[in-house]
């Protein structure tokens, strides 16, 4: 199905009715395409032996047409996708699976959630030599190599510049700012118990304030008329009034590769901005699941999101950022969609030993 270059964006992070809709049925599809892309398949062990390889990914994993079909005819395998949601309830339907796999190689599992992942033995450790394996060793979790990163992005706050110059009041800049009593009713940010950005930015949050600190912040925050929604295109297209569907509210949670998107069609910059001073950095992972049925092919599969046609495919495709370092980007985006120079961090080991109870203590002061 055709998609605008917005609207390809939509799925990409929603947990919503789309990402509920996928962990209930558990959608099992092949997936295919045309075109070409001869390096497609570069790094991997090809040994033309065919069968077919389960991807289990997230709801809106997208590549341009032809690439899969022809990493398929490089090698043999058929491909085909299951997608129980968003990244949290993908780390959760790995593990409770576990013991019959529901296939053989994972991506979307991201920072937030790699160490669980990896702790309930889920993934085997494999380490590519693809083109792009190099560069994603940088953002290993740990040294296991049970998963490699493929991509990464900057989950930050992002304004809507028109509403803001229409009501004649400056846009806010930082985290403090919107605890300000001017931007009371402005917010809408996604719930961290059910959103992989929604727990990104609790962590930035964390990150910010300290792990006693973020509990006052995000009290202040609910008494400035804070808007929480369960998933990442109900607070993009739906309340957030920059993002197509003409939402009450200015401020949303939402990527610092959003804005780009919203340059209106004969426009010449993007209606949007990411509030760059807000974000907390995400690394998508892929990794070959403990027990896949097609070990080998999980391998070339890995190899294949590290290949120099599926690292430049990123960018337009998944609005993130690939981990090649030899990948040119789109031309707006050094403009319109620069990572955060400084994005608020957490140790991974932290976030591995706290996220389950921060989890439970945001909602139970921001939600109830």
């Amino acid at each position: 199905m055709a998609r605008t270059r917005a609207r390809r964006r939509a799925p990409r992070r929603t947990t919503g009715a789309v990402a509920l809709a996928g962990v209930l049925a558990l959608t099992a599809c092949s997936v295919t395409g045309s075109g070409s892309g001869s390096d497609a398949a570069s790094g991997s062990a090809t040994d033309g032996s065919g069968g077919t390889v389960t991807l289990v990914t997230h709801d809106s994993f997208h590549v341009s047409d032809g690439l899969l079909e022809q990493f398929e005819a490089d090698t043999g395998l058929t491909v085909k996708q299951v997608a129980p949601g968003d990244g949290g309830a993908l780390v959760n339907q790995l593990i409770l699976t576990k013991d019959a796999p529901l296939g053989d190689v994972v991506f979307g599992i991201d920072n937030t959630f790699a160490s669980r992942a990896i702790d309930e033995g889920v993934l085997e450790p494999y380490e590519s030599q693809a083109p792009a394996a190099a560069d994603a060793e940088q953002y290993a979790p740990d040294a296991s190599h049970s998963l490699t990163a493929v991509d990464l992005g900057d989950v930050c706050l992002n304004v809507d510049h028109a509403w803001f110059a229409e009501q004649g009041l400056a846009e806010p800049t930082t985290l403090q700012d919107l605890t300000d009593p001017r931007y009371q009713d402005l917010t809408v940010v996604t719930n961290a118990a059910t959103s992989s950005p929604g727990l990104a930015f609790l962590l930035a949050t964390v990150g910010a304030f300290g792990e006693d600190g973020w509990q006052q912040y995000w009290t202040d925050l609910k008494a400035n008329g804070l808007k929480v929604a369960e998933g990442w295109s109900d607070a993009y297209y739906t309340d957030f009034s920059g993002g197509g569907g003409g939402g009450p509210r200015p401020i949303a949670l939402s990527y610092a590769s959003s804005p780009p998107a919203t340059v209106p069609e004969g426009g010449g910059e993007p209606t949007t901005g990411a509030l760059l001073d807000t974000c907390f950095r995400q690394v998508e992972y892929a990794g070959v699941l403990a027990g896949a049925q097609n070990p080998e092919g999980a391998q070339q599969l890995v190899d294949w999101l590290l290949s120099d046609a599926v690292q430049a495919d990123i960018p337009g495709s998944m609005y993130m950022y690939p981990v090649s370092t030899a990948v040119d980007l789109p031309e707006d985006w050094a403009q319109w969609a620069p990572l955060s120079d400084a994005p608020y961090e957490v140790p991974l080991d932290d976030i591995a030993d706290n996220r389950d109870a921060w989890v439970r203590e945001w909602t139970d002061l921001v939600v109830g």
